[in-house]
């Protein structure tokens, strides 16, 4: 009777071990099935670990970036577009991680949990992506970016459609350079989309986030005047500033983007008010935009000295950003202080002609109140119309501001970052000139001619 008892147990002990061991396998495929299928070493899709069968990818325009013909990914036809789209697409080999070609390859190979890879044989073709791009867009900023490095991104920000995104340094995925490997000061960073992954000194650009916690946290701000003689004592140091301007006020400080008012600015707030207000604004923390982990950007003063606290006001200390984080700012600014998030995927087509729901877009973080928002945006008009100049944008009725951001024993980065007021042409801009100098000589130009590009493009619709 005991004997037999025992093996009751066991076999009970057997079954419960099966049922569980069952259960974790149908778990651990769920999970990991898309991953094992999509292994590069799986032929149907990937030859010598490079993708050569999947769907087409399209721009806003229908116009294909990329496609498999005769068991071969193909590029689009010019070599100009090629370049500009490629770490948008990214590479066949998965060099460049955060491409549509690697992050969305499930979508492309037209995968599924029930079907696998079955469908990819049968029809000899994934599903196709259209892109919320604009390729044509995206080769006039790689042009007027020339030969430097850095990145220029674009959304519409009151849908989140992303219209433009650059990175350089790039190449022609169609005819991959023979010394992308060894000749690194040309290549350097080139599998990089600087757009998602870069961070940058902001310079003056910062004083954006500067003034709003200004705007948020000192009652008399607009009432207040500054006094710039070409430098200032702070703590125990010297912030230089860029200029003599005299007398200013708050809005004429940004304006002329003055280092001893924005660094006075900064002690008036102090460390923590300062540091709550980045934090607000998206400092500090990973961005996602669709499927992609976007490079956070960091600020902390929270044991900076009072120089140091002036020069992180003015965008310099060890204040790095995200260019595609500096785009949503401007965009929460343009949109009322909650940023519409960016989406790059505009849908998705089967081998059958049916069409997959995705999820495009929605109301991001609210960065700021309302009337926060509206104060900075006037001070951001002001900025062009006062001293840019609105014919450094013609048609646009621009909000901006620029920035150089200044580096040990390097050029500095040339910044520009804003939004268009004409509601035909709704989009905020980022642009980062990786040690291009001046932001006023060199981003402006770049960010005029990208939004003319855009302006052009979106009054054909």
């Amino acid at each position: 009777m005991k004997s037999t008892a025992k093996r009751a147990c066991a076999l009970y002990i057997l079954v419960g071990l099966f049922f569980v061991g069952a259960v974790t396998l149908f778990i651990m495929l769920c999970v990991n099935s898309s991953k094992w299928a999509m292994q590069r070493t799986n032929e149907h899709i990937y030859t010598n670990g490079t993708l050569v069968t999947a769907g087409a990818v399209l721009d806003r325009n229908s116009k294909v970036l990329v496609e498999t013909k005769n068991g071969e990914r193909i590029y689009n036809q010019s070599s100009a577009i090629r370049k500009a789209t490629l770490h948008i697409l990214g590479d066949t080999s998965g060099f460049i991680s955060t491409g549509v070609q690697n992050v969305y390859s499930d979508e492309l190979v037209g995968y599924s949990f029930l079907n696998g890879v079955y469908l990819l044989e049968k029809y000899q073709g994934g599903n196709n992506v259209k892109l919320t791009i604009d390729a044509d867009v995206c080769a006039t900023a790689l042009n007027v970016l020339g030969s430097n490095k850095g990145a220029v991104c674009a959304y519409n920000y009151k849908t989140g459609e992303i219209i433009c995104m650059v990175s350089a340094p790039t190449y022609d995925p169609q005819s991959v350079p023979k010394d992308i490997m060894t000749n690194t000061e040309k290549y350097e960073g080139v599998y990089l989309n600087r757009v998602f992954s870069g961070v940058f000194t902001p310079g003056s650009t910062f004083k954006i986030v500067t003034a709003i916690s200004a705007i948020e946290n000192i009652s008399n701000i607009n009432q207040q005047k500054f006094n710039c003689n070409g430098k200032t004592t702070i703590g125990d140091g010297t912030v230089i500033c860029n200029g003599t301007h005299g007398e200013l006020s708050f809005k004429d400080a940004l304006a002329h983007s003055c280092n001893c008012a924005f660094s006075e600015i900064a002690v008036q707030l102090g460390n923590e008010k300062l540091q709550t207000t980045a934090n607000q604004l998206g400092f500090n923390k990973a961005l996602k935009m669709n499927k992609t982990v976007v490079a956070k950007s960091t600020f902390n003063v929270s044991s900076a000295s009072t120089l140091d606290l002036g020069w992180a006001g003015i965008g310099q200390y060890t204040t790095l950003v995200n260019p595609y984080h500096m785009m949503t700012i401007l965009g929460a600014i343009a949109n009322g202080g909650t940023y519409v998030k960016p989406y790059l995927v505009d849908g998705i087509e089967t081998q059958l002609g049916i069409d997959i729901p995705t999820i495009k877009t929605k109301d991001g973080d609210n960065y700021m109140s309302e009337n926060t928002a509206n104060t900075i945006k006037d001070m951001l008009r002001y900025n062009v119309t006062s001293y840019y100049g609105d014919s450094k944008f013609p048609n646009l009725q621009m909000c901006g501001k620029t920035g150089t951001a200044e580096l040990d024993n390097e050029k500095s980065h040339a910044w520009f970052v804003g939004f268009s007021e004409n509601e035909n042409c709704p989009y905020a801009i980022v642009v980062c000139v990786q040690n291009g100098g001046s932001g006023y000589d060199v981003a402006i130009p770049v960010a005029n001619k990208v939004m003319q590009s855009i302006y052009k493009s979106v009054s054909k619709e």
